[in-house]
């Protein structure tokens, strides 16, 4: 069975950092591009960022420069660390694993980010 389980949230103050995990089983990892959603209350879930099984990142015009994805094969993880984080961030963050040759992609259950002072 597939699973992504996401970790590393909480509530953190204005200007604050989280490092949020997701660890894959389940999946050849290699074969993976993996990703961060988020979904704020109110709004559509939105892509935060994502790397490739060669490490090429892209973010969403929001969180460049101040949130980095990373990943660690032999761990099959992918990670987010999130930093100088605002209240706008506040969502749930999701992991997304989407094969790189086949129309198949999977989703964790969410970890809570609450911004707030």
């Amino acid at each position: 069975q597939v699973q992504l389980v996401e970790s590393g949230g909480g509530l953190v103050q204005p200007g604050g950092s989280l490092r949020l995990s997701c660890a894959a089983s389940g999946i050849i990892f290699n074969f993976y591009t993996m990703g961060w959603y988020r979904q704020a209350p109110g709004k559509q879930r939105e892509l935060v960022a994502t790397i490739t099984v060669r490490y090429n990142t892209d973010y969403a015009d929001s969180v460049k420069g101040r949130f980095t994805i990373s990943r660690d094969n032999a761990k099959n993880t992918v990670y987010l660390q999130m930093n100088s984080l605002q209240p706008e961030d506040t969502a749930v963050y999701y992991c997304n694993a989407e094969h790189i040759g086949r129309r198949i992609e999977y989703w964790g259950q969410g970890t809570q980010v609450t911004v707030s002072s």
